[in-house]
């Protein structure tokens, strides 16, 4: 069975099933499996895994790092950590 047989499957199941509160949760997962199938049906399948080439950045003069966030996220301990590893590595 293909991608495009499922996908009629699919929406035969969504044309005859009724909508109402006790059949939504089934309605929205015959959604997501038709969106799901939609996407692999438009993307290249031979695309995954491919890596593109790293780059490095020299180290030289001074810097600063804003951090913003809302409070009591753990924004204090977060240098901390980091500058453990830049001396330490």
């Amino acid at each position: 069975m293909g991608i495009l047989e499922k996908i009629a499957e699919i929406e035969r199941e969504i044309a005859r099933t009724q909508k109402n509160k006790a059949t939504e949760y089934h309605l929205g997962t015959l959604k997501a499996k038709l969106a799901k199938y939609r996407t692999q049906l438009l993307e290249p399948a031979g695309k995954k895994g491919e890596k593109g080439e790293g780059f490095e950045v020299l180290k030289s003069g001074d810097a600063r790092v804003a951090m913003i966030g809302f409070p009591s996220v753990g924004k204090v301990r977060s240098p901390e950590s980091c500058v453990f590893h830049i001396f330490y590595d």
